[in-house]
């Protein structure tokens, strides 16, 4: 969730666009061949540290543009646009969310082999690759002003930024630049370690006692499980095929020599009875007690993570596991991520993978984002106009059309070829996947986010009333209808959005609701669960929402409670939870959902729905960062979404190809380790500008309200991620600092008053976790499920007496470099001494399983 616009996409680094040149052959063919290019100026442009940025079009075609009778559609990072100060020979108009377009001004003209320049303005600073322009089209028009024909462009490529101006947001942007020299100081903050000071498993657990001698593990090994535990020994069974080659036999029997049993019993660690375990290693065997299924889940998790990376590199080799012995359990029973397919689909494949790492790093709950204004990506077979208009991004003469219109680049053909706009989970999909996730002891929370963030819905509606009328079947037609046409309300949404906000007023709205809810109950009926738990949203509802409707200003006279249109967010809710409640539903939402506004415009805890089982997550921690408290304070059980430690798709830094938002500024996975749920303020260091935030006045957490902090949860949006391979780089290893934070017991450092103190504890903490990523767990990760596309940091390096000096920030990469221009490869010479060569020198960092970073040069 986020407070300001914001809403970027498009791939990795320098880039091109594909696709087939045009919806159909026509006249206009040859617009293909038109060259795009984006440049960003400045990003210290006017008083306010706006952006200006240049289209150049070139035109390798034979066709001339001229001042009518085209335009470029485009999504770009949605920011106010600014008059610009001298006249361009086209215009940049705004029209929806990130959907923009330019249009020729009067006297425009671009002739074949001509070039031109257009320049622009706007609000907020631009950094990254990933906010360039994307998705870009050329529609034209016939003398009456109707569509003709929409080409796709061939090519648009992004000028590299280089320039201070260019890599800092504005005069108040006070994050260091990301430089090898910078990397290089920051690196040398960590050192290597021996394998014996490794963590023998991330997450760390309660207790680990080392033993003596080590089991040999062969395919003579045999999985004994006791009755109810079947699933548990097929799944480790299944994972150390896999990973090994080995194929152990499984059984129902009692614990014997050369097994790994797996038993439940009554334990306890560190007083939780829930998803504990002992994990026991000797010469005879490994013996798993959990005090419940997920408990001894978790055990063969740590157990297959104790597999050394030459086994997996080798397959069939000895495997030779330490003795030693484990007690462990979650330090919080709620530990979740969220994954938003709206804005970019993802397959039910990649979902899948997912849920396997989420499970092997020990998270219980998954929070399935597949409503939003960007798409609806659920199948509910009463209401088809939810995927067959909500599913998919298309061309459309307005936004104003019961049509979703292209976002973050997915151009103006609905499923098109290697764009992520178009897509939905059939029921069957979605059965699967539940199923799926709940034999890896994962929870599933399905969410659809009302009342605003809805546009996806409330256009489905639209198509649905506009079909039923022309059918004559005008109270069918009404019956789940979202949006009011009277409503001449005006706003923009955190997302730039005009039309997102549903008609609260209307009770077919809450029918709506009602049914959807109904419908995936049935899903969950279907793959043997209870749906329990329902993400409700609530969030980023725009100023100026419903300040216009009849309803409610008519509503608004009638009862006194509805001081303003701002209150018509708690009425909402106060009329849908009902409802929700009725159906046995914990209701989970974003934290405006126990807020009320002051007559000022603060956020207040509401007590309203103390005690009801509302359960808010929080992630604004730096423009409002006592919030969290607040609400624990008051009585409502929370889950902690710190942004400036959760937020997957905040970007690492602030290179600009490193993929990423950065509204709030960046989160890496030390700043996902580093996390204080009791005392938030010991870990919260600066705000979105890089600015040291200094905690003053603020509430501090009741010790008798730490109850009410029942779990933390990661965040991944999806605005600026294209594939698999991009969500997984996103979220690998930022997900490991995740899982600390979330099952490790209480670290030592959380507790150190004094900050310097506390600072070098966690340093040394981190040395230790930073090592272990290194050497054991990125590595894993190329030989799990067939391998992901996870992160490897850049080396840092800086010259001194004419030589190379490089480092790494997780101890145990190797840097490997080349002198001759050439890109670095597993078989290029590995840096141990300074490099002292002519001309340039090329460095990659690579880990173990041959998997590397990207590549810096060092001119010298």
């Amino acid at each position: 969730m986020r407070n300001i616009l914001f809403v970027v996409c498009i791939s990795v680094t320098l880039w091109m666009l594909h696709a087939c040149k045009s919806t159909e052959s026509g006249a206009y063919d040859q617009a293909s061949k038109i060259a795009v290019s984006w440049e960003l100026v400045s990003n210290f442009s006017g008083p306010t540290d706006g952006f200006e940025a240049k289209f150049y079009l070139k035109n390798n075609s034979n066709l001339t543009l001229e001042e009518t009778g085209w335009a470029l559609f485009f999504n770009m990072s949605p920011r106010p646009l600014v008059a610009y100060p001298t006249a361009q020979p086209a215009s940049l108009e705004h029209i929806n969310g990130d959907w923009y377009k330019m249009t020729p001004n009067k006297g425009f003209r671009l002739a074949p082999g001509d070039s031109i320049a257009v320049a622009y303005q706007g609000t907020e600073g631009i950094i990254k690759e990933t906010d360039a322009p994307l998705g870009l089209y050329f529609v034209f028009y016939d003398k009456e002003g109707k569509e003709s024909q929409i080409v796709q462009i061939d090519q648009c490529s992004v000028v590299p930024f280089a320039r201070r101006d260019q890599l800092l947001r504005g005069t108040k942007d006070q994050d260091s630049i990301q430089t090898n020299s910078f990397r290089y100081a920051e690196n040398l903050k960590v050192s290597l370690l021996p394998t014996e000071q490794l963590l023998p498993v991330i997450p760390t657990p309660v207790k680990t006692t080392k033993g003596t001698g080590a089991f040999s593990l062969t395919n003579t090994t045999a999985i004994h499980y006791e009755k109810g535990l079947e699933n548990e020994a097929n799944l480790l069974a299944q994972r150390l095929k896999e990973l090994t080659g080995q194929a152990l036999t499984t059984k129902n029997a009692a614990a014997a020599a050369n097994t790994i049993s797996l038993q439940t019993g009554k334990i306890a660690v560190n007083g939780k009875e829930k998803e504990a375990y002992h994990l026991s290693i000797d010469d005879k065997g490994v013996s798993i007690t959990g005090s419940d299924a997920a408990g001894v889940f978790y055990a063969t998790q740590s157990l297959i993570s104790m597999i050394p990376i030459g086994v997996l590199q080798q397959k069939n080799a000895p495997i030779s596991l330490p003795a030693l012995k484990i007690e462990d359990a979650p330090r919080f029973q709620f530990r979740s991520m969220h994954l938003d397919v709206s804005r970019n689909f993802q397959t039910k494949e990649t979902i899948l993978r997912t849920l396997d790492i989420l499970s092997f790093y020990k998270v219980n709950h998954f929070l399935f984002y597949t409503t939003e204004d960007e798409g609806w990506r659920l199948e509910i077979e009463s209401l088809p106009e939810l995927t067959k208009v909500g599913a998919q991004r298309e061309h459309t003469s307005s936004y104003k059309t019961s049509v979703l219109h292209p976002a973050y680049g997915s151009g103006p053909i609905a499923y098109d070829k290697e764009k992520h706009g178009s897509g939905y989970y059939t029921k069957a999909d979605f059965i699967e996947i539940l199923k799926y996730a709940h034999a890896r002891h994962i929870k599933v929370i399905p969410e659809v986010n009302f009342p605003g963030h809805a546009r996806a819905a409330i256009k489905a509606m639209e198509a649905r009333y506009e079909r039923l009328m022309k059918e004559g079947k005008e109270k069918e037609a009404n019956e789940y209808r979202l949006a009011d046409p009277d409503d001449k309300s005006v706003y923009l949404s955190a997302q730039a959005y005009k039309d997102n906000v549903v008609d609260v007023t209307q009770e077919s709205v809450y029918r709506f609701y009602e049914k959807v809810m109904d419908d995936m109950a049935k899903m969950y009926k279907e793959a043997g669960l209870t749906m329990d738990v329902i993400h409700a949203g609530g969030d980023e509802v725009a100023e100026g929402a419903w300040m216009k409707s009849p309803r409610a200003i008519e509503m608004m006279k009638k009862d006194p409670s509805l001081k303003n249109a701002s209150h018509f967010q708690a009425y909402f809710f106060r009329k849908l939870l009902p409802r929700l409640q009725k159906r046995n539903l914990t209701v989970h939402g974003w934290e405006e959902v126990a807020l009320t506004k002051t007559p000022d415009g603060k956020y207040k805890a509401n007590p309203e729905f103390v005690g009801q089982n509302v359960i808010p997550y929080i992630w604004n921690n730096v423009f409002d960062p006592d919030l969290g408290y607040r609400l624990a304070n008051a009585g409502y059980p929370v889950v902690l979404c710190n942004v400036t430690n959760f937020y997957f798709d905040l970007a690492y830094n602030n290179d600009p190809k490193e993929p990423g938002l950065y509204w709030a500024g960046f989160v890496d996975a030390r700043d996902n380790y580093t996390f204080a749920p009791y005392d938030m303020f010991k870990t919260t260091y600066t705000n979105s500008m890089g600015k040291p935030m200094v905690f003053t006045n603020v509430e501090r957490l009741k010790p008798e309200a730490r109850k009410n902090i029942i779990g933390i949860e990661a965040q991944l949006w999806s605005e600026t991620v294209k594939g698999r391979d991009m969500m997984e780089y996103y979220t690998l290893p930022k997900l490991m600092g995740f899982a600390e934070s979330a099952w490790a017991a209480e670290r030592a450092w959380e507790n150190i008053a004094e900050r310097n103190a506390r600072e070098k504890a966690i340093q040394t903490s981190w040395n230790i976790f930073a090592n272990t990523l290194a050497q054991k767990e990125l590595p894993r990760l190329s030989y799990l499920n067939g391998g992901y596309n996870y992160r490897i940091p850049l080396p840092g390096a800086v010259i001194e007496k004419g030589s190379v000096i490089a480092n790494v920030a997780y101890p145990g990469l190797i840097i490997r470099y080349t002198t001759d221009g050439s890109e670095p490869i597993v078989q290029s010479p590995v840096y141990q001494s300074p490099i002292t060569a002519k001309g340039s020198v090329k460095l990659r960092c690579f880990d173990a399983a041959g998997k590397g970073s990207r590549t810096v040069m060092v001119n010298l």
